[in-house]
Parts: C-alpha cells; sequence; structure tokens
C-alpha cells in the first residue's frame, strides 16, 4: 500500500518542519512503511497559533452549519473504509476484520456527535425575584488537544474530535508516532470535507514529552483528552495544573471477568474470549483476570482452552486471522516477564506461552493464578489469561475491586438479584453483564480511581468541551404591564 501522507496538518496542509524524520514500522514484519517527518516541537507551537485563529470563527457557526462539516467527515470515512482499515493493520497489526470494524465505530463518533452538537440547550432558572431573569447557555471551551494511543488509530481520535467539533472548538489531535499513518490519512479527509484550514490539526513526532508540555503550559489550550498510561496521565495532570487546564483522561484499566456457578458457561466462554484477545489483548478493557466459581472451573477452562486453540495466529491482512502480532518488541518482553513470575509463583501455562517470530505471541491461558502475581495488580496489554478460583460472591467481589484501577468489569450470571448487586458493588466505571464487548457511540465511556475521569460518547461525552455560563438579567424599568 502507497503511503500518501507523512508529514504534520497544519492550517489546511501538510507540512514539513525541521528536518529529522522517524521510521514507523509494520508490527507483523517489522518492514518500515514510511518515513514521517518529525515535526516535534516546532510543529506543535504552530498548530497551536493556527487552533487559536481557527477557533474565532468556527464557535460563532451555528450547530446546525457545524454538523454539516461532520456529517461529510462521516461519509468520507465510510467511502474510504477498506482503505483506512488496511492501513490499521498495517500501522498497528490487529486482523483486518477488528481494523473494519475500528473504522465503522470510528465513524459512528462523527455520526453521533454531529446529531448531538444541535442539542447542547440551556435552560431557564425560575426567578427568585420578579425583575431577575435567569439563563444558562453553553459555550465551548476553546481549543482542545487529542492525545491518542497507538492502538485504535483512528477511532480514538474520532471519539474526542467528534464531540469537540460540534461543541465549537478547534482541535490539535497528537496521533501515537507508533501509528501515525491512520491519524494523517484522516487529516486529509477532514480536508477533503470542508472543514476551514486550522480547525483541525494533527501533528506527528517522537519528542512526545517536550510536544505533550507545551500543549499543557499553553494558556490557549483550555482542555486536553488523553488516552493512554496512567504514568503519563499523572504527568500531563501535573504540567496542566498551572494553567488549570481542562481534562479528560481515560487511562489503565484491569478488567476482571466474574464467572458465577450459575452461568451460562457457553456464553461466558465466547465474552471471554471476545473481550481478552481483541487485538491481541491490547486494549483497555481487555480482559485482565478471569475469576471462575470452583464448582465450573474446570469445564469452564476446557471449554476455553478448546477454543483459544483455534484462534488462528498470522498476519491481520488475511481474513482468517483472528490473532495478529503485537505492536513491538518492548510488548513481547513485557508479557514474556509476566509470565515467567506468574510461573514462578505457582501458575501452570495449559496452552500458549510462546513467541512464534516477530512480535507474535500465541494466545495464552494459566490456572493456579494468585494474588502475589504481578499481572494481579499490573495490566497485561497482551494475549494472556490468567484464571483464578474463588468460592463465594464476597470474596470474589473484593478480589476484583483488589485494584488502583476502574476502567472496565464482567460478571456472567443468570440470576437478576445477582446481576443488579453484583454491577452495583463492582468499582468500575464500565460494567458487561453477559457481554464481552460493551463499547459504542450511545454509551459513556470511562472509568474511575486510577483509570481515569471524563466519560466519551453519549449525550454526556459533549459536555466535557462547553463550558456553563450564567446569565441574570436585571429587570429595572418601569413597564405598564
Amino acid at each position: 500500500m502507497h503511503i500518501k501522507y507523512n508529514k504534520s496538518f497544519i492550517d489546511g496542509k501538510f507540512q514539513s518542519l525541521g528536518k529529522l524524520s522517524f521510521e514507523v514500522l509494520n508490527p507483523a514484519n517489522e518492514e518500515i512503511l514510511s518515513k514521517v517527518n518529525d515535526g516535534g516541537v516546532l510543529v506543535t507551537k504552530k498548530a497551536i497559533k493556527s487552533s487559536e485563529i481557527a477557533f474565532k470563527s468556527w464557535s460563532k457557526l451555528t450547530a446546525k452549519s457545524r454538523s454539516l462539516y461532520l456529517e461529510n467527515l462521516n461519509k468520507l470515512i465510510l467511502d474510504n473504509k477498506n482503505e483506512l482499515a488496511k492501513l490499521i493493520t498495517l500501522e498497528c497489526g490487529k486482523p483486518i476484520n477488528e481494523s473494519i470494524g475500528e473504522v465503522l465505530y470510528g465513524a459512528s463518533f462523527i455520526k453521533w456527535f454531529a446529531e448531538e452538537g444541535k442539542r447542547t440547550y440551556g435552560e431557564v432558572i425560575p426567578t427568585t425575584h420578579e425583575n431577575k431573569r435567569m439563563i444558562v447557555i453553553k459555550q465551548p471551551v476553546g481549543v482542545v488537544s487529542a492525545i491518542t494511543p497507538w492502538n485504535f488509530p483512528l477511532a480514538m481520535i474520532t471519539r474526542k474530535i467528534a464531540p469537540a467539533l460540534a461543541a465549537g472548538c478547534s482541535v490539535i489531535v497528537m496521533p501515537s508516532y507508533e501509528t501515525p499513518l491512520t491519524a494523517l490519512y484522516l487529516a486529509n479527509l477532514t480536508s477533503k470535507a470542508g472543514f476551514p484550514k486550522g480547525v483541525i490539526n494533527f501533528i506527528v513526532g517522537k519528542d512526545v514529552s517536550s510536544m505533550g508540555k507545551i500543549l499543557c503550559n499553553s494558556k490557549i489550550v483550555k482542555k486536553i483528552s488523553f488516552t493512554g498510561s496512567t504514568r503519563v496521565g499523572k504527568i500531563l495532570s501535573k504540567q496542566s495544573s498551572s494553567t488549570l487546564k481542562k481534562l479528560s483522561l481515560e487511562l489503565g484499566g484491569n478488567a476482571p471477568v466474574i464467572v458465577f456457578d450459575d452461568a451460562d458457561i457457553d456464553k461466558a466462554v465466547d465474552g471471554t474470549i471476545s473481550s481478552k484477545f481483541r487485538n491481541s489483548g491490547q486494549t483497555c478493557v481487555c480482559v485482565n483476570r478471569i475469576f471462575v466459581h470452583k464448582k465450573i472451573h474446570d469445564k469452564f477452562v476446557s471449554k476455553l482452552i478448546e477454543k483459544v486453540k483455534k484462534l488462528k495466529i498470522g498476519n491481520g491482512l488475511q481474513k482468517d486471522t483472528s490473532i495478529g502480532p503485537m505492536i513491538n518488541r518492548s510488548a513481547i518482553k513485557k508479557n514474556i516477564d509476566l509470565l515467567n513470575d506468574s510461573i514462578s509463583k505457582g501458575g501452570s501455562v495449559l496452552t500458549g506461552g510462546k513467541i512464534i517470530k516477530n512480535n507474535f505471541f500465541e494466545p495464552t491461558v494459566i490456572v493456579n493464578a494468585n494474588m502475589k502475581m504481578h499481572f494481579f495488580k499490573e495490566e497485561i496489554f497482551g494475549p494472556i489469561a490468567p484464571i483464578y478460583k474463588f468460592e463465594n460472591d464476597k470474596e470474589v467481589i473484593e478480589m476484583a475491586n483488589n485494584t488502583d484501577y476502574g476502567l472496565a468489569a464482567y460478571f456472567f450470571s443468570e440470576n437478576i438479584s445477582r446481576c443488579w448487586k453484583t454491577a452495583e458493588k463492582l468499582e468500575y466505571g464500565m460494567i458487561g453483564i453477559n457481554e464481552g464487548l460493551i463499547s459504542t457511540e450511545v454509551a459513556p465511556f470511562g472509568g474511575m480511581k486510577y483509570s481515569g475521569y471524563g466519560r466519551e460518547g453519549s449525550k454526556y461525552g459533549i459536555l466535557n468541551y462547553l463550558e456553563i455560563k450564567y446569565l441574570c438579567f436585571g429587570l429595572w424599568k418601569k413597564t405598564t404591564f
């Protein structure tokens, strides 16, 4: 596939700034896909200025006018679905069917907020005095920066820019240097959709620390929306404190799945696999810890292994591939270290556990998992499935909540009373009940505790990009009626 766009997109055009560049690799074979201009600090400063100017006019448009631009972009994304999906697979490795799913998922946010932007209603507050009238209106926060990860190179961008643009904000997108090519392809589509220059800028570079610091310290940038690790989220929070910037942080996870003794085992196995091994386990809502009641443990494990062994490992461009490569050698090393730690502490590998070649790692099932193992508290972000036994509801809920993170959790039960009580007691922002795939544009996405704050998607998602302004009218002039 010929790579067309390899420069930052500023002021409505692709630009090279500076002489540095970096390589983008295909994780499946480690071949160079493209060399991308490393704009770094220079392009970041230029993007801030461009966004500041563009905001003044973009924010004055009606919500309906802005929605038309978003509708155009949605159509272009869908028209270029196959090209985008192939590019996603090439630079992050996920199977092509998953990539197509990501494109459709990403486009859904554009479509949703094209409509939701027209529903940012204010309100009239009942007056406390006959000569006063009180009104609340909502206005865009200003220039916004969206900092996105490599594992969803399209959808994590659209999930952020769609509500920002609909609200009337201009946006600076800073994609991961691991996967910038999809973002730059999207940049070209925003141009084709007719967005005025400077309304959406895309900056690429490897010196993310310096680029992020400039965004955080800028008084012009009023808000940052970040998806990534808790470690980096804390840094951004600290750096943004001097400018009292608004933040939305979607950070790390440690998702449990609980399989109760009354669960439909086949449904639980399918739901666990769909969550655990999606994108080779490299998503923030992937199942991290599998808790199975002792009564059904062996049956569940047997069925799980049977299906895991059928998962086909290979290049994501092959349509029958279900497990693609991990993103890089560092990711492989982390999973090997976690695996070795679990074995040293009593874990038994029933299937998988080996590096095949390059960045391919076998889907792995471990039994006899315990709380001493590192992946009990640490996000795996890979295709390792550790299974823990439990005896009763109280015990397993305590185990599930025994983590600093609170993004997503899952459980399987056919008892409606147990479902309600468990859902209420789990300390997570999103709960899948007899379901392994929970993300959708119509529902709020986000967590609690060290998994961050703020919500994306749904009617709540646009609120992060709006200021609430209170207007108090004094009616002092005497009237005759």
